[in-house]
């Protein structure tokens, strides 16, 4: 009788876990009455102009070049 309660109880809660996960992520996304919220300017990629510089110079610091925006590359950016 004992083993037969631990059973139930080891499938109630795999059931329960296999529910409350199947639902956590129903809800992730953009819903369309959402969406204007990111055409905001201050939304966008490039709207701080001191850190669009910044990135710019670590660019060139990691490339060792004027006008590197690739991948790789090393550098201190003591420059």
């Amino acid at each position: 009788m004992k083993i037969s309660i631990n059973k139930r109880l080891v499938t109630c809660v795999l059931l329960f876990s296999a529910a409350s996960t199947l639902t956590g992520c129903s809800s992730l996304g953009v819903e369309p009455w959402e969406k204007d919220q990111f055409a905001r300017a201050d939304m966008a990629l490039d709207h701080e102009k001191l850190d669009l510089s910044l990135d710019d110079h670590i660019y060139f610091s990691k490339e060792g070049t004027s006008g590197g925006r690739s991948l790789a590359g090393g550098g201190c950016g003591c420059n």
